[in-house]
């Protein structure tokens, strides 16, 4: 028995649906894993020791023979104009973000607002993008901008 085009699209759409939701369900335990790996570690807290810490020494006296660092250079037109451009792209991607959590009417999760970023065309440098807007959207929540932070990479408008 063959499928129509219609409910191959269906059956697509579906999966994809599921997949978007095992995905955050794996970097929700990946990231609990590594939390609690970096929590458990003997190294990340140092037990207080009995003998008592050295005295700090005398602060280091300047070098009359050491030379001063000539002043740095300011940077290339190329890279100012590149810096105005990812800042124009960073605001453009916020703005967006910022439209479909409007259009939804409801919390998301930074998975969920990527896929709809993606197929307006918009992207994110690096490996992992929806990590990269999560850092971008927390950021902003916690500057009290219009984005709200409701819970792990969930996000939705301030009122």
């Amino acid at each position: 028995m063959f499928l129509s085009e219609a409910e191959t699209e269906a059956r697509l759409d579906d999966l994809r649906r599921r997949r978007a939701a095992l995905d955050r369900a794996i970097a929700e335990h990946e990231l609990y894993l590594d939390l609690g790996r970096r929590l458990a570690r003997p190294d990340a807290a140092e037990p207080a020791s009995a003998t008592p810490a050295p005295a700090p020494a005398e602060p280091p006296r300047p070098d009359p023979a050491r030379r001063p660092e000539p002043p740095r250079a300011a940077p290339a037109p190329e890279a100012e104009a590149a810096g105005a451009a990812a800042r124009r792209e960073g605001r453009r991607l916020i703005e967006a973000a910022e439209a479909i959590l409007a259009e939804a009417g409801r919390p998301m999760h930074a998975a969920e607002i990527w896929e709809r970023l993606a197929a307006r065309g918009l992207t994110l440098p690096g490996h992992d993008p929806v990590a990269a807007l999560n850092t971008r959207l927390w950021k902003r929540a916690q500057g009290g901008s219009v984005f709200r932070r409701l819970g792990d990479a969930v996000y939705g408008l301030a009122s």
